[in-house]
């Protein structure tokens, strides 16, 4: 009997540990055959190593005692003790939200409609982690260089089922280093990186929608001196990250849009 077909789950207990041998092995036979869900798989290993780096440390901290006694009053009835287990898990999922807040002054606002806020704060989300991960990379930061720049554009254009461009940021102090794929939530996302003469090194990831979305003036997200500044235009999500002062990233982000335009 033929075994089931290999999804994305598979993949990621996989990546997780969650397998038993059978489909383990199965997994890593479909793995010798699709290099392109290899480069998915260490893509997503390297932002759960980023993420225990960051948060291990909240994770791991001691219970203060006045919860633990709570918790353990034999007099709670179980549906309260169920209610106050679920506040502790928001309260986890509310630390790491405030952890990558997004920043709106009133200078930044639109009218966008809130669905398309929260989808464009979770695409800012990802692309601000994936800029830690790879921007801190010495010998490996893309995977295709600028060298191959008409390969690079062409094939992230094919994943992404869109057309890309990389905008020239020369008069802004940043030469293309290259570019690589990244998982997205519901679809695959381009990331190009920038390097400055210092080193300094920029991000911009790129989303692409199959519908024209409602679309978003510039937002901004900061995290441990990390800023991104994200917005959506038409079918197209766009998050330029990096450790530059909000002026001037900015000010690149400004570049940015208008090479951008149609």
């Amino acid at each position: 009997m033929s075994s089931a077909p290999i999804t994305e789950l598979d993949l990621h207990a996989y990546v997780d540990g969650r397998l038993d041998a059978d489909r383990r092995a199965q997994v890593e036979a479909y793995l010798a055959d699709h290099p392109e869900a290899r480069v998915s798989l260490q893509h997503w290993r390297e932002q759960n190593q980023a993420l225990h780096r960051d948060y291990d440390g909240v994770l791991n901290e001691a219970i203060p005692l006045r919860l633990s006694t709570a918790v353990k009053a034999p007099s709670w009835p179980r549906g309260l003790a169920a209610g106050l287990a679920w506040l502790a898990c928001g309260l986890v999922a509310g630390w790491f939200a405030h952890a990558a807040r997004p920043l709106t002054p009133a200078s930044m606002t639109s009218t966008a409609s809130t669905a398309s806020m929260q989808t464009a704060a979770g695409f800012a989300r990802n692309a601000l982690a994936a800029h830690v991960v790879f921007a801190a990379e010495k010998r490996h930061p893309v995977e295709v260089p600028a060298a191959q720049e008409a390969h690079l554009v062409a094939w992230l254009s094919k994943r992404l089922d869109a057309p890309i461009r990389a905008p020239d940021l020369q008069t802004q102090g940043f030469i293309l280093l290259g570019g690589r794929l990244l998982p997205g939530d519901d679809a695959p996302l381009a990331q190009l990186m920038y390097e400055s003469g210092d080193g300094e090194r920029l991000t911009l990831t790129v989303r692409h929608a199959p519908q024209v979305q409602a679309e978003t003036g510039f937002q901004v997200m900061e995290k441990n001196g990390v800023n991104a500044f994200y917005w959506i235009d038409r079918q197209y999500g766009y998050a330029l990250s990096g450790s530059l002062g909000k002026t001037r990233l900015l000010a690149v982000a400004n570049a940015v849009h208008a090479q951008l335009q149609p």
